[in-house]
This record gives C-alpha cells, sequence and structure tokens, in this order.
C-alpha cells in the first residue's frame, strides 16, 4: 500500500480544484492506496515557477523528507506548462524516490511505459536546449562576420588608458584609480595587462 500525495492546481480564484481532489480520490480508492497530504495551489498560473507555487514547493520538500510514495494530478498541465518545468519536477522528485501520475494523460511512472515515456520528454527538453544553444552561437557568429561588435558597450578611450597608466606609474593604488576614474577594476586590470605586453 503506497501513501499518496495529491497535487491540485487551478489558474484563477473562480475556478475550484474540487473535481481534481475527487477524481485523485476515486483513483487512490481503486488502488487500495492512502491519500496521506494534499497540495493545492489555487489561483496560481501553471507558467509561474516553483518560488511563487507555495503548494508545489511545500509538496517538493515533503517528497525529499519521505511523507509520500507517489503523487497524482488529475492532468499534466495543473503540475507545469513548460517541458522543462515539468522535467525538472519530475528529476526532483525521482530522486527522492517518489513516483508521478496524471490521471487524464495516462502517466505513471512507476510503471515501465511511464518511465520510458518521460525519459522521451527528458531527451526532448534536452534537444530543444541544444537547438536553442545552437541558434544562438550561428546568430553571434553571423553577426561577428558581418562586423557586428559584441558585449557590453565601452567608455574606454585612449586618453583613459592614459590616464590610468599614469597613475599608476605616479604609485596610486587600483582601487583608488578605480574610484576616482571611474572604470571597474577589471577594465583597470586589463588596460595594465595590455599595457605589460606592449
Amino acid at each position: 500500500m503506497k501513501r499518496i500525495a495529491a497535487y491540485l492546481r487551478v489558474s484563477t480564484d473562480k475556478q475550484s480544484t474540487d473535481s481534481q481532489l475527487l477524481a485523485i480520490k476515486t483513483e487512490v480508492e481503486r488502488s487500495g492506496d492512502t491519500l496521506v497530504q494534499i497540495y493545492s495551489d489555487e489561483g496560481i498560473s501553471g507558467g509561474k515557477g516553483r518560488a511563487q507555487r507555495p503548494g508545489l514547493d511545500a509538496m517538493l520538500n515533503d517528497a525529499s523528507a519521505n511523507k509520500f510514495d507517489k503523487v497524482i494530478c488529475f492532468d499534466i498541465t495543473r503540475l507545469g506548462r513548460s517541458l522543462a518545468d515539468l522535467i525538472g519536477t519530475l528529476n526532483e522528485l525521482q530522486r527522492s524516490n517518489v513516483d508521478l501520475q496524471f490521471l487524464q494523460n495516462n502517466l505513471d511512472t512507476s510503471t515501465a511505459g511511464g518511465r520510458m515515456l518521460f525519459s522521451i520528454f527528458g531527451a526532448i527538453g534536452e534537444f530543444e536546449k541544444s537547438l536553442i544553444r545552437e541558434r544562438v552561437m550561428a546568430g553571434l557568429a553571423k553577426a561577428k562576420s558581418q562586423g557586428v561588435k559584441l558585449g557590453r558597450p565601452t567608455n574606454m578611450t585612449p586618453s583613459l588608458k592614459s590616464a590610468i597608466l599614469e597613475l599608476k606609474e605616479k604609485g596610486m593604488g587600483p582601487k583608488r584609480i578605480c574610484s576616482l576614474l571611474k572604470v571597474g577594476c577589471g577594465t583597470y586590470y586589463k588596460v595594465v595587462g595590455q599595457a605589460s605586453f606592449q
């Protein structure tokens, strides 16, 4: 007999979690397991992260404290709206040896088929990240080839470089120079380093 936690969520205050809870209670009764805890986020979008969803946060904390064996959600969209968030939540539950079941989607990580589907989701999520990374790198390479200067704009001028080096020669310390000329320490050391190679 497994200890079951229910996770419920609705996006607006005008909606109710009653039908979700009824479906979960029916499934728990059918399976002969025990419902030990109910977590709920009401009036909170599924696009919000864990920090903005107290019910989800409490559920994940309790999972790591071994307070239940399985989480049941009515539908996959109740847990999250993005593949990355869903995979992150699933991974966290798996690290705690807690299974996850979605009633409407017929997915259950306590079955071989459910684990396989979630591993496919994970692979798709990684593939999606790789595609984004490739597009970003291709865009940067194209911009560079067209002469676009990348990075933050700089206020470095030849006279500012000269002032840094001159003050250093006079024995002024790096912090004082940076404060006086309003430049970052990284900029100071970059100018000094370049000068030492000339």
